[in-house]
């Protein structure tokens, strides 16, 4: 039980009513959490849709498993079974960490904001970006290459971004999940 204060005490420390994350966050998203744009706003919607992140993140390894079953080769069957671990060692805790936060939405929390989309789990951090970062990261580190990197990166960042262009989460819940992901890939990694 200790532990679980600790967790609630740092996080009321750093975004809590008296502390110094709070302001910087919120003003740095309503910077980026524009008035209505329908042609952005879909964009941006589509690109932060959990399907088409969860096919990615769940189809990579499948299709390494698959493959290197097809070909009897141990190593695409390793890799695909060391990603499928990172993603689901970064989904446990990105959950449990947002159930010891507990963190209340920033469009529930200042309405002025333009609410994009609804969600109905706590803020931090961003599970959107902590899967997109975690899978990028993941791909990155079985085939170390700028053509896979930067494309890779360039996917999770959109993502991220648009968590806080939909005004579901704070900046500090974005930064969050790209800790935690790419943290989660390097950590599985090691095992």
């Amino acid at each position: 039980m200790s532990r679980i204060f600790f967790v609630k005490n740092f996080f009321d420390i750093l975004f809590g009513k008296k502390y110094f994350l709070r302001t910087e966050d919120i003003e740095l998203l309503r910077k980026i959490n524009p008035d209505t744009d329908e042609k952005t706003d879909r964009f941006f919607k589509a690109v932060s849709n959990m399907t088409v992140l969860g096919l990615i993140a769940t189809g990579i390894p499948i299709l390494l498993y698959v493959y290197g079953w097809l070909h009897a080769d141990l190593r695409y069957q390793k890799w695909a079974c060391w990603i499928g671990m990172s993603f689901v060692l970064n989904l446990w805790v990105t959950y449990a960490l947002k159930i010891l936060t507990h963190r209340v939405r920033p469009y529930i929390k200042y309405p002025d904001l333009n609410e994009k989309a609804l969600e109905n789990t706590p803020s931090f951090p961003s599970g959107h970006s902590s899967v997109a970062f975690q899978t990028a990261t993941a791909v990155l580190l079985v085939c170390p290459c700028w053509q896979i990197a930067i494309p890779a990166y360039l996917w999770a960042s959109t993502i991220a971004y648009s968590r806080m262009y939909l005004g579901v989460h704070y900046p500090t819940d974005v930064l969050g999940g790209i800790v935690l992901g790419i943290f989660s890939a390097w950590v599985t990694q090691l095992l």
